[in-house]
């Protein structure tokens, strides 16, 4: 007996459910790999930024001139942002008097801060996805596996006939490509999400030491203003 065994006709001819589960799966490898793209792209795109900003902050630049630059732009991301909303915060302080070593302690360390904050959420934005598709999506394609294969016996056990291997392998192997794809899902998903994040890790230790070092430079300003 001749059983066709190709992929497409396995497919087509599996229950609802495991038809449901691999949709299910399709669509979840689809929106990570999407989802891995975008991310690449802008951790590229932040490290870029991070030292091509480091470049000119610690080229000697007037940090006043960088800061009037910075302001014309629509919008700030990485360093730019903390740079901005730190200065901002010295700049106002200073026009009102108010340059102190504690009044740079309290108010522009907690301007960068919560900017340092903002840009945390955006570069860990889609790392839970793929950490849910990771760690999900072999379970799923379990379930549609153990629910095909329970399907194909429960039909084997109505059969008059004698149970052969060419009338058990149509229903298992439908079954088991919900494994399969549950698996393509997964490996991307958990390769990318270890990647990303030790790369968000290393971005965010490097703006966590650029606040400390721009806090320390803005405290010697305000000094050297009071002692002035």
């Amino acid at each position: 007996m001749q059983v066709d065994l190709s992929v497409f006709q396995l497919v087509m001819e599996a229950s609802m459910l495991v038809k449901l589960v691999m949709l299910l799966l399709l669509i979840a490898s689809f929106v990570s790999w999407f989802m891995i793209a975008s991310k690449w792209k802008i951790l590229r795109d932040a490290n870029m930024a991070a030292e091509d900003f480091e470049d000119r902050f610690w080229s000697g630049s007037d940090l006043a001139m960088i800061y009037e630059k910075l302001r014309k732009k629509k919008s700030l991301s990485g360093l730019e942002h903390i740079f901005a909303s730190g200065f901002k915060e010295f700049a106002r302080l200073h026009q009102q008097n108010q340059v102190s070593t504690l009044s740079i302690s309290d108010t522009a360390l907690r301007s960068m801060k919560v900017a340092l904050s903002r840009e945390v959420d955006a570069l860990e934005r889609y790392l839970s996805f793929l950490a849910t598709v990771g760690s999900t999506s072999p379970y799923i394609g379990l379930f549609g596996t153990v629910w095909g294969i329970m399907n194909s016996f429960r039909a084997l056990s109505s059969m008059q006939q004698q149970a052969t291997l060419s009338l058990v392998a149509p229903g298992i192997a439908e079954a088991l490509i919900a494994t399969a794809m549950g698996l393509f899902a997964a490996i991307p998903a958990v390769i990318a999400y270890n990647r990303y994040s030790s790369q968000v890790d290393r971005l965010v230790n490097r703006y966590d030491n650029f606040v400390e070092e721009f806090t320390a430079l803005l405290q010697r300003q305000a000094l050297a203003k009071n002692d002035d």
